[in-house]
């Protein structure tokens, strides 16, 4: 059960009223409530009563909560709104920079700075008014601090506010993914060709009467590989796909990226094929069309039969011509862990090269523990982080070298 924080329950006459701005608090944070809810709510609390706050906690939780993965965010916004009356100063405290001691810097927790910035929508964050003669001018050196841009590279997808959230986006959409060329075993006509070509050789010396006046020449041909990108869009991946789907958009829309076509796939108890979105060139309209069709957003996952399916419906047609693919999963799945292992090794045969993101390396003692991750991290090539802008952008090199195998040898060794 979720422990409560310690608040007094309000005896205020305008619990609705109250009510009400919870519900726009949770709005702003993301979460789909409307005014039926608030009604639901308020009559909620009615039958239950608020002598107890563990029934106001759930109460409410019972009316705004739907998912899962709201939960949090649900918990976080209670904490701050119903906690302390003077909530807006602590939230103040938080939005703006501040002096810390020799304390430990505590880092926001998921869903902590939306529901932040959904309590202080609106309200003017002046600074504090000082006796007159105690103000004290502060010089600072800011030539070594870390610019925005190069803060939100690192920062984790889920920790992310709405509005770092949107430039990281915007990032995203400047980011590109060159690959380089591959060698051909055919041919073609060039005039600086190592390799002499015999049968044009032989062609031209036949319109001289069976001269040879000179020797033909050719080299190879370069080819460019397909970019296949399976994304899983299930709950526990719900804040990283979104970044990542933006990502593919502009690596599908990118002239000279070098690749042929850019395949994007979405699974959670189910795949679905969205490259035909990617076409579109508004990344808005071409990801909500892409949700539209993708009905297990923030569902289960079940990645064993997605991938089984992919193997047998998708694999022939988009894994020709020396196809990389970029895997995007947690691997937490609860389906047979031998079964996933068969059908990883089998795309992975398919492929170039298989490149698997997991977002959890982001912690520093990851070990592969869960069923998932150890069937299938024996059949990947490399094995990356995926959780930020910076990991996204070490991607290209992952992709160019060969030899390349991110974290997989460490964490194998874990698992031998």
């Amino acid at each position: 059960m979720t422990e409560l924080p310690p608040f007094e329950l309000p005896d205020n006459p305008r619990l609705a009223a109250n009510i009400a701005h919870f519900a726009r608090a949770l709005r702003a944070a993301g979460l789909p409530v409307g005014p039926g809810k608030v009604i639901e709510a308020v009559r909620a609390i009615a039958a239950t009563g608020f002598s107890e706050k563990t029934d106001f906690y759930w109460a409410l939780h019972s009316v705004f909560v739907s998912k899962p993965e709201q939960r949090r965010v649900f918990a976080q916004v209670f904490r701050l709104y119903w906690r302390d009356p003077r909530y807006l100063e602590h939230m103040m405290a938080m939005m703006l920079p501040a002096v810390r001691g020799v304390q430990e810097e505590r880092a926001a927790k998921p869903g902590e700075k939306r529901a932040a910035e959904a309590l202080l929508d609106g309200v003017e964050r002046d600074a504090p008014d000082l006796p007159e003669g105690e103000g004290t001018e502060i010089e600072i050196d800011a030539t070594l601090t870390m610019s925005s841009e190069e803060r939100l590279r690192s920062l984790d997808f889920e920790q992310m506010s709405n509005a770092e959230m949107a430039e990281a986006k915007r990032m995203l959409a400047r980011l590109t993914l060159p690959v380089k060329p591959l060698l051909s075993r055919r041919s073609m006509a060039h005039p600086q060709g190592s390799a002499v070509d015999w049968r044009r050789t032989l062609r031209q010396a036949m319109r001289t009467g069976g001269e040879l006046q000179n020797f033909a020449v050719k080299k190879q041909r370069i080819r460019w590989p397909n970019l296949v990108v399976i994304c899983d869009i299930s709950g526990s991946m719900s804040a990283y796909s979104r970044a990542v789907l933006h990502f593919l958009h502009a690596v599908a829309n990118t002239q000279g990226a070098g690749w042929a076509k850019v395949h994007g796939f979405t699974f959670g108890t189910r795949l679905t094929n969205i490259t035909r979105h990617l076409a579109t060139r508004d990344v808005d309209v071409a990801l909500a069309a892409a949700g539209a069709e993708a009905q297990d957003w923030e569902g289960g996952t079940r990645i064993g039969a997605c991938l089984h399916e992919f193997n047998r419906d998708w694999s022939r047609r988009v894994l020709g011509q020396g196809a990389v693919v970029l895997l995007i999963t947690d691997g937490l799945d609860r389906d047979d862990p031998d079964e996933l292992a068969r059908e990883v090794e089998r795309l992975q045969l398919s492929a170039r090269r298989l490149i698997w993101l997991n977002p959890l390396l982001r912690w520093d003692g990851f070990a592969p523990k869960a069923a998932g991750i150890r069937a299938m991290l024996p059949h990947v090539d490399s094995f990356r982080a995926g959780h930020n802008i910076a990991s996204l952008m070490d991607l290209a090199q992952a992709i160019s070298r060969p030899d390349d195998a991110g974290e997989k040898a460490r964490l194998m060794s874990l698992i031998e």
